[in-house]
């Protein structure tokens, strides 16, 4: 998919309703994530290494969350040690690169090795070990490769997300293609959200993928929020996606306040800067300062937090009602539980994993994972682009 994604946009063909079909198809065959792994503390930390390691390599999104989904897989299956998980995760990249990209693309041994140094875990592979770990992940999935990931629909969706009778803000939109630009931003923030947490693991990834889709719609405020063509497009009704919908939604309030956070601690920082070298020029005109830095910016603050918290709370609010209680009780903010915790309510039927030997290699790792690399997932949306609501990825 992501070798047609470089030569040919399959979305916009005669054959897309096809290939969309097909995967559709494929879908309902995946295997069920339990999410029994003892080591599932740890995924966080080997999703934001494979994030890195893909996005160094300049690997489409369908590598990089087949790699993720591979390795999930893997994980729920056997009792791995850390030792190897670095060996499973960086062979789940390359087995999910020979699938989705051109060969030319494919991460070279030399190269992954230099990025995971670069990236503090010092692993050193050689091409035996490795071609070892790709036979018995091949053999785990019975060499079928072809699992559909939330970024195999969501160009096919994003084709169909904005129409001409959509309204901003109850206005007509002016522009579409600057509307679907920034529609494609949020989709792939939201998509990136959806690979952090395994709870996201619960929906299908056709679902998942709609879900980016009309929450970046709620987001960049465009009515309705759920139109009928997509809904015929993605056989999923507003009920469908409610739930989904909701842990995305915290997650972004979630991520606007510590946004918001970050960039109040970086304005007092600079506060603090300029009062010391404004008290160094008052004592040496004998003047007494009357400059207060701190007002000329609460009220930028103010009016950046209220409006995405107030319309997270008014859409969450809104989903409680189309909520079945059937679906899972658990929300983005408790999703991710503590080791400890998870490891005691394990089942005991976990299986050993059959490697013959050990595998030659050097490991530096902390004791306890780190959930947060260098370069972590979404940084560049992390980093103080929500200025505002509908446009936070203006530049």
């Amino acid at each position: 998919m992501g070798r047609m994604r470089m030569e040919e946009q399959w979305w916009k063909g005669e054959l897309a309703a096809d290939i969309h079909q097909t995967l559709r198809m494929k879908e309902l065959k995946l295997p069920v994530y339990k999410a029994h792994s003892p080591q599932i503390g740890m995924r966080r930390y080997f999703t934001d290494l494979l994030t890195v390691l893909s996005s160094r390599c300049n690997l489409c999104p369908t590598a990089r969350h087949l790699a993720v989904y591979l390795l999930d897989l893997f994980m729920d299956h056997y009792d791995i040690t850390v030792k190897q998980l670095h060996v499973i995760s960086i062979a789940c990249l390359l087995l999910a690169s020979k699938f989705e990209e051109k060969e030319d693309r494919v991460p070279k041994l030399e190269q992954l090795n230099n990025l995971a140094y670069m990236c503090n875990v010092n692993v050193v592979l050689n091409k035996k070990d490795l071609l070892k770990m790709e036979l018995l992940l091949l053999e785990n999935f019975n060499w079928n490769l072809c699992l559909p990931t939330p970024a195999h629909y969501i160009d096919y969706y994003l084709f169909a997300s904005i129409g001409e009778k959509d309204l901003h803000n109850g206005w007509p939109i002016t522009s579409l293609t600057k509307v679907k630009a920034f529609m494609e931003k949020y989709a792939y923030y939201f998509l990136d959200f959806s690979v952090q947490d395994y709870a996201f693991l619960n929906f299908r990834p056709s679902l998942i993928a709609a879900a980016c889709v009309c929450a970046s719609r709620i987001c960049m405020q465009i009515s309705p929020s759920w139109t009928t063509q997509l809904q015929l497009l993605t056989c999923y009704s507003w009920e469908h996606l409610a739930q989904c919908i909701e842990m995305m939604l915290i997650y972004y309030e979630n991520d606007v306040k510590e946004a918001s956070k970050v960039k109040k601690q970086v304005t007092l920082q600079q506060q603090v800067v300029g009062s010391v070298n404004h008290q160094t020029t008052t004592q040496v005109l004998f003047q007494q300062s009357s400059y207060h830095p701190l007002a000329q910016h609460s009220t930028a603050l103010s009016q950046f937090q209220a409006p995405v918290q107030d319309l997270c709370s008014a859409y969450r609010d809104s989903l409680q009602a189309h909520r079945p209680s059937s679906l899972l009780s658990g929300s983005a903010s408790t999703s991710l539980h503590s080791y400890s915790v998870l490891q005691a309510s394990l089942q005991p039927s976990v299986q050993t994993l059959p490697i013959q030997g050990p595998i030659t290699m050097q490991v530096a790792i902390a004791t306890e994972p780190r959930h947060c690399i260098s370069m972590a997932y979404g940084s560049s949306y992390f980093s103080g682009h929500h200025t505002y609501t509908a446009r936070c990825f203006d530049r």
